[in-house]
This record gives structure tokens, sequence and C-alpha cells, in this order.
């Protein structure tokens, strides 16, 4: 396992090693199923919030619960190597809940950083980093970029 793919039982060591060098953590999550140009820009944007970006990958058991079936597309194992090797990625770290919450209150990010239509108070975890003093930020989604529509497309055109 790449050293970028964190287990979730180091990560709060590894996030208080990383603090005390003065880097300011970043917080995301998502599927990130069929990786595309969307996520990539939204990564890239959050990483731009601070110094080392952290990202929650739902399991495949989540994606299955809140997607439906068929998905994901790509299995669990896939998706965090993919992220693992991006520049931007600090440390990727799946998990096995519906939202991110657990895995928000190990980080304790500095950012907590969502992409899509959701308004701060809609993003979880927003109330514990914003009572740390963090900033929760909700960055708008790239229209057209989204594996919804690239399974739609797929499923259009060949099937």
């Amino acid at each position: 396992m790449s050293h970028i793919i964190r287990d979730r039982n180091d990560l709060a060591e590894f996030c208080e090693r990383e603090r005390q060098l003065g880097y300011q953590i970043v917080f995301t999550n998502g599927v990130f199923d069929l990786f595309h140009a969307g996520h990539l820009d939204s990564l890239n944007r959050a990483k731009a919030e601070g110094d080392l970006l952290i990202v929650g990958v739902n399991s495949d058991e989540s994606v299955k619960r809140l997607k439906g079936p068929g998905r994901p597309v790509l299995p669990l194992d896939q998706r965090l190597r993919v992220l693992a090797a991006l520049e931007c990625v600090g440390a990727v770290v799946p998990f096995d809940e519906d939202t991110p919450a657990n895995l928000i209150e190990i980080v304790k990010p500095d950012v907590l950083v969502k992409g899509g239509h959701y308004t701060v108070e809609q993003i979880v975890g927003h109330e514990s980093v914003l009572a740390r003093g963090g900033r929760v930020l909700s960055l708008p989604l790239v229209q057209g970029r989204s594996t919804t529509d690239i399974i739609g497309t797929i499923k259009s055109r060949f099937m």
C-alpha cells in the first residue's frame, strides 16, 4: 500500500505530526468513481486552500448504499490508487460509513471543502470544524462533468 493511502487507525497521529510541522490540513471526501476532469478540478481547488489535502473515499459498500446497484464501477482499491497518484493529494483514507463525520473528527481539518451545490450548513462536519476556528467551503462543480453523466453517455452510445 502506498504511503499516501492511510489506515484510519494511524490517521490521528499522522495529522497531529503534520499539524506540528505547521501544515494547514484540508479535508474533502467523495466516491471518486470513474475519475474525471471535474474531480481533478475540485481536488486542485481544495488543495489550494491549505498545505496538506486529505481525501476520504467511500468504501464499495458505502457507495452501493448511496448510489444503488451497479455502483461503484471501480472497486475501492483502484479508486484509492488513482487518488494517491495525484500531486495535489497528501493522503487518502477509506471509510465505510455513509458520511465522513467520524473521519472529520479524527482529522480535525483546518479547512473542510465539499464540491457541489451544498450550503456550508449542509456539509457534514461543518459544526465541529467551525467550532475549532476552521473554515468550511462549498466549491461549485464544473458543469457537465459527473460520473452519472459519463455513465449515461456510455449507456446511450453503447447499449
